[in-house]
């Protein structure tokens, strides 16, 4: 595993990766790797630094992500534009080489997991939405205790009022706005989910991922949720169980897509 290395995919100085590499010498799996914090600036990418390190231990190459967040001028529509650049800004990295961007999968968590699974509805905005026409396309997603409906997250007041904050107000006021930012809205996606959510969470209710799921479901996208043991942060402890399923997944899925290969040779 190499060190990080830092890629500006912006002139601003929250708009960056930082790409960590498996041994090896051939191209790897690429995991986007999007921290959490209620889309607020007091978090940052050091959230995201233990998953990435681990993950790029375990033979995926790991894309940590900084983006701009709500007081550091982040919100709307800022933050889904970095986001988005920092994902269509991977074939452009030194290492780009050293990653296959056929096998993209985009893990956050909290906010995090909403950014990520707004990733894979990028292709149904409309033109001109912030995020539209992605470069990079995603293979799957991990959500990790996500806000994955907006429109419930502003009715329960999630993070006292962080959604109603990174948008610019509620659902009634700016429908347009949560219509393009909302991972709810943008079913289907055809991108394979993975729910990961502490049955004891009460920052962000196990019902954020219970109700995507069911919507997805109903659209014929695949979501599975994992109920985990522990709160909001065990989904990001990488000694947890929480994170034992979600690198088993990730394994799963790449092993069949390894699978799928050698078949098709």
């Amino acid at each position: 595993m190499t060190e990080p290395v830092r890629h500006d995919y912006g002139p601003g100085p929250d708009q960056f990766v930082e790409v960590s590499l498996p041994a090896g010498d051939g191209p790897a799996p690429v995991v986007v790797v999007v921290h959490g914090g209620f889309w607020r600036a007091r978090y940052g990418i050091e959230l995201a630094r233990p998953l990435a390190a681990d993950l790029a231990a375990r033979g995926w190459a790991a894309v940590a992500v900084e983006y701009r967040r709500v007081g550091a001028g982040g919100g709307w529509p800022t933050t889904l534009q970095d986001v988005a650049a920092a994902v269509d800004a991977l074939p452009d990295v030194p290492s780009a080489a050293r990653l296959d961007l056929g096998d993209v999968t985009v893990l956050g968590h909290s906010a995090g997991g909403h950014l990520a699974a707004w990733t894979a509805g990028r292709g149904r905005l409309p033109a001109g939405a912030p995020g539209a026409d992605p470069r990079v396309p995603v293979s799957a997603v991990v959500a990790q205790a996500g806000v994955l409906d907006l429109g419930a997250a502003v009715a329960a007041d999630l993070g006292d009022g962080a959604t109603v904050a990174f948008l610019g107000g509620t659902p009634a006021e700016l429908p347009d706005r949560y219509a393009a930012a909302d991972p709810v809205r943008l079913l289907p996606t055809g991108v394979p989910v993975l729910c990961v959510h502490g049955e004891e969470d009460t920052s962000v209710p196990l019902d954020q991922s219970r109700r995507f799921a069911a919507a997805a479901a109903a659209v014929g996208d695949t979501v599975e949720v994992a109920v985990v043991p522990g709160d909001h942060m065990a989904v990001i402890d990488v000694s947890g169980t929480a994170w034992r399923r979600t690198v088993d997944w990730l394994a799963d899925r790449r092993t069949a897509a390894v699978g799928r290969t050698t078949l098709g040779s």
